[in-house]
């Protein structure tokens, strides 16, 4: 029989809307002996069923939700899960071999994110019941899709906040260095010394839709990371095309992604920090007609948010400071704790700061493989969005 979770009064309402956590705070009773990673059934306080979860008393998020239904097999349900995860991508995706497979809650596998690349798997594991199951986990991998190298990229901050341990492991195979395709542009991916899972899927069809803006104009692709807005800049025509990053090693892997995808454009790769390279841009007076900026998150937690909307703020209000007439500002922004009004609003600041009168041309937000739920904020956090500068 497994431990029973009930809640306290009324805190049965945001689960019934169809939220998946539920907060240490929300607990009135646990009933039976629980250990981290264990299969719970939760409760409202007048004893209706509420769901099935994975429980850690060591989390402020104690129970993640994998079910709304009573479940007998674990194994199973993680199987079709999984199974059904990636019947959604093949579709969506013909042809293609890489992308996201899972997004965590999204595919109702809490905090289980799973990147393929042709055959390698890249895992990073935020739920305490997933840990506990992954090697289940990796036998779908295996014997369902084909998997030969299997192994984990953690973000550390995250595992603490779960008790995980920080380091990283290889399952299966090695971390080896896949060659890639986003159905355009070609890219290397080193996972020796990737950042996150190795490449960045939720921007595939922005950086699509961003091409339609560059063809003959001169562009700034800012915190580019291995490349990719620029690189379809590139492939859609740009006549000049600027790479920057303060980081050398994504320098580097975007002019080998440039050179592997035989690009003869004009173009710079600059290491630099990127608020300091367009304040001397705006004071010597050089100009791009496309920005393109996708900086990291600045805000990792709800107390830095002040300070990353002033990030943002000055970000995008020294991009338009630099962007020619009737050019294009390319914007984004990864923080979950701030919301698309806030971010529009930053937006709407930065304009008036810079005096520079703006249109609003197209938002979007996370690629389709990074789906998310109406009711659990949580699971969207990209924002997109197309700018023309008018005046």
């Amino acid at each position: 029989m497994k431990p029973k979770i009930i809640l306290r009064k009324n805190e049965e309402r945001r689960i019934l809307s169809g939220h998946q956590w539920i907060f240490s705070n929300e607990i009135d009773l646990i009933e039976g002996d629980t250990v981290n990673g264990d299969l719970v059934e939760v409760f409202s306080n007048k004893n209706s069923f509420l769901g099935t979860g994975f429980y850690n008393k060591n989390s402020l998020i104690s129970v993640r939700l994998i079910s709304s239904q009573k479940v007998d097999d674990l194994n199973q349900l993680l199987k079709k899960l999984l199974v059904d995860a990636f019947v959604f991508r093949k579709n969506i995706y013909p042809g293609r071999k890489s992308y996201r497979v899972v997004f965590s809650e999204s595919d109702f596998l809490p905090g289980l994110i799973i990147d393929k690349y042709n055959n390698t798997f890249v895992e990073q594991i935020y739920c305490f019941g997933i840990q506990r199951n992954i090697q289940m986990i990796n036998s779908v991998l295996i014997n369902e899709f084909g998997a030969e190298n299997i192994f984990t990229l953690h973000d550390s901050h995250f595992r603490k906040l779960e008790g995980l341990p920080e380091a990283d492991e290889i399952y299966l195979g090695e971390k080896n260095i896949e060659l890639i395709d986003d159905g355009a542009i070609k890219y290397s991916v080193d996972f020796n010394r990737a950042q996150k899972t190795g490449f960045f899927f939720d921007q595939v069809e922005n950086r699509f839709f961003s091409s339609r803006f560059v063809e003959g104009k001169s562009v700034l692709d800012a915190f580019c990371n291995s490349g990719g807005f620029g690189l379809h800049a590139c492939k859609a025509g740009a006549k000049k095309i600027t790479f920057i990053d303060s980081s050398k090693s994504e320098i580097d892997c975007a002019r080998n992604n440039f050179e592997i995808n035989n690009f003869k454009s004009p173009a710079e790769f600059i290491v630099a920090d990127v608020f300091d390279y367009l304040d001397n841009c705006f004071h010597s007076g050089k100009n791009f007609d496309v920005v393109m900026v996708d900086p990291p998150s600045f805000a990792k937690s709800k107390k830095s948010l002040a300070s990353a909307v002033k990030g943002y703020e000055k970000l995008n209000k020294t991009s338009l400071q630099i962007i020619n007439k009737n050019g294009f500002l390319i914007t984004s922004s990864c923080s979950h704790h701030l919301s698309e009004e806030e971010f529009l609003q930053i937006l709407s600041t930065a304009s008036k700061k810079s005096e520079r009168r703006i249109q609003l041309i197209h938002k979007a937000s996370a690629a389709l493989d990074h789906p998310s739920l109406p009711q659990m904020e949580e699971t969207k956090y990209l924002k997109f969005v197309i700018l023309r500068v008018l005046d």
